[in-house]
């Protein structure tokens, strides 16, 4: 039984991630035989919150298995400053639960005007950033009532790295997501009593990952922040020494999803580092056993997708936190499920 929305909602995280691939499958081939014959020489994305940290996934993706560079391009450039772009040779992807923060609707719209080729990723088709795109490809996670995105977050996860198998032809990404549905509805047990105490416990932390899992370490370090009011920042393993290590002291939590690619020796180095700090190094890694300082999840085929293995076995930990704490994680004090900028 679950307790909360949030926990409901990540356990449907399976279920929304069959809809999504058997629903946009045409979609999906048919939009990457134009990207492919229009052949952007960049990728921009358009995104907030956990969109953006999707947005951040999709670029190690692009980037890697494909060599286009992604980047992101801040709302407020159209929204508040008016500055056209210049996007003739460039994809620009929208990424959204709502489709309704303005901001995010009229970047689309500037993307458009500057010769983009334009993607929206939306779970509302009826909002107005699903209207206008050259191509919709709808996130399918159904109604998500918990403030805190969950499905509609490893919904648009998916949605990225299903255009990515599709543009690079990637048999092998491909096999990998048709997995993931019965993994993710496998992957149920709770997080460990101890691990949730030790992070209920924590003031502050640092929350790290590499390539593709730092995408993820900026989402648990969001919900970290949203349902547990526990202030948490999300570095890159490669960056996190230079400066940021100086506040490390004795007990301080580190919270670390450990790549399952060429990144993953590099990052290994650094935890050693902080636990000779005395930092209390908490890991989140593929297969293997749960304990009091590791979170095991379920391997994906290919290894860009484990990071969304991780991502879905974190939220319940985050969910147990909160109730740990005795915060309602679908109801923050401060925030709401729209949030409308501009």
């Amino acid at each position: 039984m679950h307790s909360t929305l949030m926990a409901l909602e990540v356990a449907e995280a399976g279920e929304v991630v069959a809809r999504l691939l058997a629903a946009n499958a045409d979609a999906t081939r048919d939009f990457a035989e134009k990207i492919r014959a229009r052949d952007p020489q960049v990728v921009a994305t358009i995104a907030r919150g956990s969109s953006d940290h999707c947005a951040l996934y999709l670029k190690y993706l692009v980037e890697i298995a494909l060599g286009v560079p992604c980047a992101s391009i801040g709302p407020s450039i159209a929204s508040l400053y008016h500055a056209p772009l210049k996007l003739k040779h460039a994809l620009a992807i929208s990424l959204s639960q709502s489709g309704r923060s303005p901001d995010i609707v009229e970047m689309q719209r500037a993307a458009r005007r500057g010769g983009a080729l334009t993607l929206a990723c939306v779970n509302d088709e009826t909002s107005p950033l699903a209207l206008d795109p050259d191509c919709l490809l709808p996130l399918h996670a159904g109604p998500e009532r918990s403030v805190a995105a969950t499905k509609s977050m490893i919904a648009g996860l998916v949605a990225g790295a299903s255009l990515v198998a599709a543009w690079g032809r990637d048999d092998a990404l491909t096999l990998g997501l048709e997995g993931l549905p019965a993994l993710l509805s496998g992957q149920t047990a709770p997080a460990p009593d101890a691990m949730v105490e030790r992070l209920a416990s924590a003031k502050s932390a640092f929350v790290l990952g590499r390539g593709a899992t730092f995408a993820i370490a900026a989402e648990a370090a969001l919900k970290l922040k949203e349902t547990c009011a526990i202030h948490a920042e999300a570095f890159s393993s490669a960056e996190v020494l230079h400066g940021p290590a100086e506040i490390v002291t004795p007990g301080f939590l580190i919270i670390a999803f450990l790549p399952q690619d060429e990144a993953r020796e590099g990052m290994a180095e650094t935890l050693r580092r902080f636990a000779d700090m005395g930092a209390r190094v908490l890991t989140i890694d593929a297969g293997g056993e749960d304990a009091v300082d590791r979170l095991a999840v379920a391997g994906a085929a290919h290894p860009q997708l484990t990071p969304i293995s991780m991502v879905h076995r974190f939220y319940l930990l985050a969910e147990a936190c909160a109730r740990r704490l005795g915060r309602d994680p679908d109801r923050p004090k401060n925030l709401s499920k729209v949030t409308e900028t501009f």
